[in-house]
């Protein structure tokens, strides 16, 4: 299975999502959204295979949105892609590409949904929380 992250390994949803898919045995694509950010086209079509809306997928918290005016609901689309590409920061992480789907994986256990192999081992989260138990069974 092919799989591509757009991870910032400084969030800890995106390294929790990270560590589940090699915790599936899978070695996925990870690309560092914030060194080489996704090109317009491609940024277009993640949130349009996601089913989110844009402004979803525009990060709020620790970025530049209410200083570059993205609060204000006349903002159009074409200008919040405008600002994501100009500061990758306001992509909302981790958004994780399979062969089942594009998802946003917050929480993080939103892999299970597009990541249906199964879980080699148990996993806990990094703040201590199982998601998968001792059988490689999602812990709801």
């Amino acid at each position: 299975m092919s799989v591509t992250i757009y991870h910032n390994p400084e969030c800890g949803t995106s390294r929790n999502t990270l560590a589940m898919i090699r915790n599936a045995g899978v070695e996925p694509i990870v690309i560092e959204y914030l060194k080489a950010p996704p090109t317009r086209e491609t940024l277009l079509d993640l949130i349009r295979r996601s089913g989110l809306s844009v402004r979803e997928v525009v990060r709020q918290k620790g970025t530049p949105y209410v200083d570059v005016g993205l609060d204000d609901p006349l903002v159009t689309d074409d200008q919040l892609i405008d600002a994501m590409l100009e500061h990758p920061i306001l992509i909302n992480r981790p958004l994780v590409v399979t062969d089942h789907g594009v998802r946003l994986c917050r929480p993080s256990e939103v892999i299970f949904d597009i990541l249906p192999e199964a879980q080699n081992v148990p996993f806990k989260k990094e703040d201590g929380e199982v998601v998968v138990d001792e059988h490689g069974h999602r812990v709801k």
